[in-house]
């Protein structure tokens, strides 16, 4: 590529402000350029055939009025198309201006593609250090005067005076051919986050938080790689995607050495964090309980109902049909009623088409002390049926092993322990882990595991205590 030939394409668009998808051009700037010569400029106010939001007439000034009469983005398209012709779009965050004109075309079934560079990402290569590298203040710091802010003209005119500055600085385009470069990917990147946050990532099991500029958690991901993952977010051309970097500015990350816990964790801190771009795991899931209480015979009975805490009167499942299986289960095996189980809304003698081995409670054929000590053999043999065990996992690092421990059933927490130092019994590994409150997420997390790992890596309780 002969860059002393090369022409650019330095754009600025305003728009209606809807969301990668309705997001319509109300303003668009072009200045075509070569080198530090500028070739030609295009401006018009574009018809964007929605209304215009308040706020965005506010900032830009721009509203229905003005661009009533105004041409419809399919009345300028020829006329974009070639001033974009054979030129690298460049623009500050590029990616928004850049998939902003390409969803126009994309109307209009036209299929824009384009080389990219953006002066954001340029500016943080080439400028380092800056407080801020927002148009407004890297203008105002490197004394590039912006008139008539926030309008396409006026933006787009201070931008190919920054993007001078930058090839001036780059007078062996050394950093610009890197950034064209196919594998770079440099363009896609969040525009707000330094590629140095990238470059310091991990290639290990965990999890990642994107932050926005005030450093509230907006996403919170698992990986096996977690450079590679957080990566592949940028990779894609999904709207989420875009949008959620956009609003990036910084990445946290915790290493946890497999991908159990990652989910794990990631679990925990969606649900502490609600992130604005997790849509998986924010609904509130129901969990069940089988409670015991006695009717006005004295008969205790058994029941199903949804639970609002983890206390519980025998034991919590986290969705209804385990609930009612295990109830089935308690049914046969100590010979209960399921009309006092709840299995069976009738009154009389039960007549349940498979459980069938009553002994008669419910049509006065069997003493209520009798069947009262049933049920409370059945309600033992639950509370005996919770497991206690620990997941052994690989740790962060190769001296670590990581422990997560379910007691009675319900998961605990995880936590690190050294190699070297044998963990034998539950009080012991209780001194290592990290509580942990459980819930339906977590609860499918460690269920999917024991059924895919089949059992391996997995210590029971006796084997803890011998």
């Amino acid at each position: 590529m002969d860059f002393l030939k090369q022409v650019y394409a330095v754009v600025d668009v305003e728009t209606t402000g809807k969301g990668l998808g309705g997001n319509r051009i109300t303003e668009i700037c072009i200045v075509r350029m070569r080198q530090d010569k500028v070739l030609d400029k295009f401006t018009s106010l574009v018809n964007p055939q929605q209304p215009i939001p308040a706020f965005i007439t506010q900032l830009t000034g721009i509203d229905d009025h003005m661009v009533a009469d105004a041409p419809v983005f399919e009345e300028v398209a020829q006329q974009v198309l070639a001033y974009l012709k054979d030129a690298i779009f460049v623009a500050h965050n590029v990616g928004f201006d850049y998939n902003v004109i390409r969803n126009e075309f994309k109307r209009l079934d036209i299929d824009y593609n384009s080389k990219k560079l953006c002066t954001v990402r340029l500016s943080r290569k080439l400028l380092p250090n800056k407080s801020s590298y927002s148009l407004g203040r890297l203008c105002y710091s490197l004394s590039i005067p912006l008139d008539n802010r926030h309008r396409a003209e006026g933006d787009t005119d201070a931008t190919v005076i920054l993007f001078n500055r930058l090839l001036a600085l780059d007078d062996d385009y050394e950093v610009i051919i890197d950034f064209l470069k196919v594998k770079s990917k440099e363009s896609t990147l969040p525009p707000h986050v330094p590629k140095e946050q990238f470059d310091e990532l991990p290639s290990s099991p965990g999890i990642y938080l994107f932050k926005n500029k005030a450093h509230q958690v907006i996403y919170v991901g698992k990986a096996i790689n977690i450079k590679k993952r957080v990566l592949s977010h940028f990779y894609t051309k999904k709207s989420k995607s875009y949008l959620m970097g956009q609003e990036m500015f910084y990445i946290d990350y915790e290493e946890t050495g497999n991908e159990a816990v990652a989910l794990l964790r990631e679990a925990d801190l969606i649900r502490h964090y609600y992130p604005k771009f997790n849509s998986a795991q924010k609904k509130p899931r129901n969990t069940y309980q089988i409670i015991s209480y006695k009717n006005q015979r004295g008969v205790i009975q058994l029941a199903v109902q949804v639970s609002k805490s983890f206390d519980y009167s025998v034991i919590t499942f986290y969705n209804r049909s385990q609930a009612v299986e295990k109830l089935e289960w308690m049914c046969e095996e100590f010979n209960l009623c399921p009309r006092y189980c709840s299995l069976q809304l009738t009154t009389g003698r039960c007549t349940h088409y498979k459980l069938r081995n009553c002994e008669g409670i419910c049509a006065h054929e069997e003493d209520v002390e009798d069947y009262n000590q049933k049920v409370l053999s059945a309600i033992d043999a639950l509370q005996n049926d919770k497991p206690t065990f620990i997941i052994k996992e690989s740790g962060r690092t190769p001296d670590e092993n990581c422990v997560v421990l379910i007691k009675e059933g319900r998961y605990q927490g995880y936590g690190y322990v050294d190699r070297e130092i044998p963990v034998t019994t539950i009080d012991q590994c209780e001194t290592y882990i990290e509580r942990r409150t459980p819930n339906y997420h977590t609860h499918q997390i460690i269920n999917t595991y024991l059924r895919k790992n089949e059992m391996r890596n997995v210590v029971v309780l006796d084997q803890l205590s011998a």
